[in-house]
């Protein structure tokens, strides 16, 4: 190596016998990647793409590795799915949520009819203030919560709090093992979905799932028209979504947050349809509160 300073009097180290083009000098002259780097600690190192990307995927690949054994995998990074994580994180759980859209936050970001307001009520709110998001009293038992502060709120939360999420993955089957005991998922890019393309997924192995896919109860809709499964519903099925009736659905979403069978439990408005009760509109704190109940009953399942 050799010091050669440029015209703006940086200083850099070049190595002997590599190929000299335009005055100067290549690791690969097909590649035209500078071969130097500045000797001077001082100095920035000149910026490289391979190393972007490089940076880039390894980092992504660990993470996902390091994901493929789970103890609760969640489907769906909405309102329930993101508060499941906070709070099974928080316990020490390993925790990773699966996301087919680009966003995380589910129906949050809209509010109500685009706009990005949303209410919770006192108990709901109790789990905003353990997030950090806040609130303003609009009147008694009825806060105001800005949606834009919540999803990202949450999203940063849940993450700080060590639950992995991937979006732009979405979910194709579940892993089932003896008696048909849901025992992971099975997993593709949401791209190779949004194309129509026939590429086998890959599968990760949890050993709960939590089906927190809002209105469409995918995890639950899976388990009993592939499997035959019977859930833990008045009929054995998804039951489905009731119109709006914001008082009962908030009453019954944490009491139907539930595992609905064996290895699998839903979460948020995944709840209510899987058992026949109302939706409730863009009132959040019932969500809130199943989250958090799929999060005690996991850490539960967990231990028995």
């Amino acid at each position: 190596m050799f010091a050669v300073k440029d015209t703006a009097g940086h200083t850099y180290g070049m190595p002997f016998g590599k190929e000299k083009l335009s005055g100067v000098y290549y690791r690969d002259s097909r590649a035209r990647v500078p071969a130097f780097a500045r000797t001077n600690p001082k100095e920035p190192s000149p910026m490289d793409e391979v190393t972007i990307s490089r940076a880039i995927i390894e980092s992504y690949t660990k993470e996902l590795l390091d994901a493929l054994e789970l103890d609760v995998a969640i489907v769906g990074a909405g309102p329930a799915g993101l508060t499941a994580a906070f709070y099974l994180a928080q316990a020490g759980v390993n925790v990773a949520v699966f996301e087919r859209h680009l966003s995380i936050g589910g129906g949050i970001w809209g509010g109500g009819m685009m706009f990005n307001k949303l209410v919770v009520q006192d108990s709901g709110k109790r789990v905003l203030d353990d997030l950090g998001v806040s609130t303003v009293e609009y009147q008694p038992d009825y806060h105001i919560v800005g949606a834009v502060e919540m999803a990202s709120t949450m999203c940063s939360r849940a993450v700080k709090a060590g639950a992995r999420i991937f979006n732009l993955i979405s979910m194709e089957d579940v892993v089932i093992r003896e008696g048909d005991r849901v025992s992971g998922l099975v997993l593709n890019w949401s791209a190779v979905q949004i194309a129509n393309l026939h590429i086998d997924p890959l599968a990760v192995r949890s050993k709960l799932v939590i089906d927190a896919t809002g209105h469409a109860c995918e995890v639950c809709h899976l388990v009993v028209n592939k499997l035959g499964g019977r859930l833990r519903t008045a009929d054995g099925t998804v039951m489905g979504e009731r119109s709006m009736w914001a008082e009962i659905a908030e009453k019954d979403i944490a009491e139907h947050t539930a595992e609905v069978y064996p290895g699998l439990l839903v979460a948020g408005m995944a709840a209510n349809a899987a058992f026949g009760a109302p939706r409730m509109g863009p009132i959040f704190g019932g969500m809130l509160l199943s989250g958090k109940r799929a999060a005690e009953l996991s850490v539960e399942l967990l231990k028995s």
